[in-house]
């Protein structure tokens, strides 16, 4: 049994919702989410600025579908879908050309800690899911030998996206941060296999 697409003004809403997002999303990489952007997005679509509250229930709601859309890419460029080690310094290299979309995740992440903030479950959930499949990766290449055992995977886990988050972070302020590079060389020391 096939299903089909939606059709009629739900089926158009729920497209133009997407156009939505796409464009904001590719607006906020490169101008930021302040000032004139949502106006940017507005124009770009074709529609008023008020016109684009109509399908989210507010601002908080376009940053975060902008946000999630943000990790869809970022799963896209890793080829597999998957979050793992191999993709971390491929995400940095991406982040460091979309200093917009860094940013609002910076600033995002760090209101959303409210349980009452309308991102607190998207942060929440996108936490859970990068720590599991981090901690998939990590077991995998600790059975292959190629990870430090005496670590447990879920801690390193948690080590690496922090990392990740902190080297983010300090590049937001100093643009010689190589997030990249960090990444790996942290990868290559800290989750390495004690020589014998």
């Amino acid at each position: 049994m096939s299903i089909s697409k939606p059709r009629g003004p739900y089926a158009k809403g729920a497209e133009r919702r997407e156009q939505i997002v796409r464009t904001a999303t590719d607006v906020f990489a490169t101008e930021g989410f302040e000032g004139t952007a949502l106006k940017r997005v507005a124009e770009l679509v074709g529609v008023k600025e008020a016109t684009l509250f109509h399908y989210f229930t507010g601002k908080q709601e376009l940053l975060t579908a902008v946000l999630a859309e943000r990790d869809r890419r970022s799963r896209e460029l890793g080829g597999t879908g998957d979050v793992g080690l191999s993709s971390l310094a491929v995400v940095a290299e991406r982040n460091r050309s979309e200093p917009g979309l860094t940013t609002l995740y910076a600033v995002a992440s760090a209101t959303a800690n409210d349980p009452g903030h309308n991102s607190h479950g998207y942060f929440q959930d996108r936490y859970a899911q990068l720590v599991e499949e981090l901690r998939q990766d990590i077991a995998r290449r600790q059975g292959a030998g190629s990870v430090r055992t005496d670590v447990a995977p879920d801690t390193l886990a948690r080590l690496v996206i922090a990392a990740f988050d902190g080297l983010q972070l300090q590049w937001l302020y100093d643009k010689d941060v190589d997030m990249a590079d960090g990444l790996t060389q942290l990868v290559d020391v800290l989750l390495a296999p004690p020589a014998d």
